[in-house]
């Protein structure tokens, strides 16, 4: 479908403002604009982009719609439980615009493809809040020269910030990931927290689109909704550290890999792997005594921190060749 003219009376109240036009319309309606997570960033983030006119909007989610997720994710209704919230997500906003283009893609994101996906898009949106996408998506925006714009809420607080393309990459502001983490589960989360990081992330996609100044590029924004404090910090000057942890999907490990199931059977049945051996974390150390130096090892677990974590254990062992794959629910 043909992106929307700038004419269009149903974008007059911003064509009017003097940092979009005529001009900066018709460059919102020719941009695309790939949304990976359609959870509650992604509801926040994907009308907003749709009705500013965005010319296509790619969505990537491979979960389902459940009870939970209705007190921050108001794109879904009680009916649509247990349907494709990729699918639902695009029904939702073609009803919102039907004259833009949106595209469903109800795959998880992973390594593997993660390339096309990035290459099809201008901007890229990180809304998984996942650390594993979170760094896939910025490996590979670093690697297409793409801006990532990234969140994560948790409970009352979160970040959104603007990188790669003209700015460092996501590992250059956080070269590891924290100790602790949290999910929306464990911790909890208010909806509106999620809602006010999800539409400063569309806010920050319709500035990149527009080239707004001072550019947003390289930007971060801290946000703290208990106390309704806002902070911000610019890390155009941040370098990336060699070495980091990469992120690879099971099609990508070898037979003259070494895969190292992280996960105790009761959690994974079945390894991300066929031929893993299943190790604790705590004991990955014992293979340096087994694996030569020069083999790859492959650290597998649901979500990529504890795989994280044992890497970095197998490296101060001195084992340099390693990589991570989280294999997700």
């Amino acid at each position: 479908m043909m992106a929307p003219v700038a004419s269009n009376p149903r974008y007059a109240r911003q064509v009017v403002l003097p940092e979009v036009g005529e001009a900066g319309q018709a460059r919102i309606g020719a941009a695309s604009v790939l949304v990976v997570g359609a959870g509650g960033l992604g509801c926040a983030v994907l009308p907003y982009l749709c009705a500013a006119g965005v010319g296509r909007i790619t969505i990537v989610d491979h979960d389902r719609v459940e009870e939970s997720n209705l007190h921050r994710q108001p794109l879904y209704r009680v009916p649509d439980i247990g349907q494709l919230k990729a699918e639902v997500a695009r029904a939702s906003l073609m009803a919102l615009n039907p004259q833009m283009r949106v595209d469903s893609v109800p795959q998880r994101l992973t390594p593997a493809n993660s390339r096309k996906l990035v290459a099809d898009a201008d901007i890229v949106v990180d809304a998984a809040d996942s650390f594993a996408v979170t760094y896939i998506l910025s490996d590979e925006c670093t690697r297409a020269g793409k801006p990532l714009v990234s969140a994560s809420v948790i409970g009352l607080s979160g970040y959104v910030g603007v990188f790669c393309g003209p700015a460092p990459g996501y590992r250059a502001v956080f070269p590891e990931l924290p100790q602790q983490t949290g999910t929306c589960a464990t911790n909890g989360v208010l909806g509106t927290a999620v809602g006010v990081l999800g539409t400063l992330q569309a806010q920050l996609v319709l500035s990149l689109i527009l080239d707004l100044k001072p550019s947003v590029a390289g930007r971060l924004i801290s946000v703290d909704l208990r106390t309704l404090r806002f902070s911000e910090f610019s890390f155009l000057g941040a370098r990336e550290e060699a070495g980091g942890f990469r992120f690879i999907s099971p099609a990508e490990v070898t037979e003259e890999d070494v895969a190292v199931e992280l996960r105790p059977v009761d959690e994974a049945p079945i390894p991300a792997v066929r031929t893993s051996v299943r190790i604790p974390p705590e004991q990955v150390e014992q293979l340096r005594e087994s694996v030569a130096a020069s083999t790859r090892i492959v650290l597998c677990c649901r979500t990529g921190l504890r795989a994280w974590r044992a890497a970095n254990r197998l490296r101060a062992a001195g084992h340099e060749n390693l990589v991570l794959l989280a294999a997700g629910e």
